[in-house]
């Protein structure tokens, strides 16, 4: 016969420093749904995080490094307690912070873009070469007018 295993518990002071969410963070997430509602201390009502609540904490913390709206994760954790009959739904959840994602690194890519012309232009005017300047601020500008556009996803 094997010895019953305990599992550790954290404060939320621990379990905000475990997973780099913030206490204030945690108790937000626990109040709309993102994550299920954690269990309070018998005498001190604090909340008691235990593994299995830090596991569901880390899930969160990497959906939420993605940029993933709160709606989208309450729904992909949500989509997480169906199991296998969830698995198109989070396809699509993830597919489409995926193709969010894309299009954030399209409009970094063309803003390094423009930075790097307009390094190229003071190199050019310091250089005195205004027919490369020009040709430089002409580029840019054509640069600038897409970074303006309405987004399109």
């Amino acid at each position: 016969m094997s010895a019953p295993t305990t599992q550790h518990t954290y404060t939320i002071k621990e379990a905000a420093a475990l997973t780099g969410l913030p206490a204030s963070t945690l108790r937000y997430y626990e109040s709309i749904g993102v994550i299920a509602p954690i269990s309070r201390g018998a005498t001190s009502k604090h909340r008691v995080y235990d593994e299995d609540d830090l596991d569901q904490l880390m899930w969160v913390a990497c959906l939420a490094s993605t940029g993933m709206s709160v709606e989208d994760m309450r729904q992909y954790m949500a989509n997480a307690q169906r199991g296998p009959a969830a698995a198109g739904e989070q396809v699509g959840l993830l597919s489409e912070q995926e193709r969010r994602l894309a299009y954030e690194a399209g409009q970094i890519a063309l803003r390094q873009r423009y930075v790097r012309l307009k390094i190229d232009y003071w190199r050019a005017i310091e250089a005195d070469d205004a027919p490369r300047a020009e040709l430089l601020s002409a580029e840019a500008r054509t640069l600038a007018d897409q970074l303006k556009r309405p987004r399109k996803h």
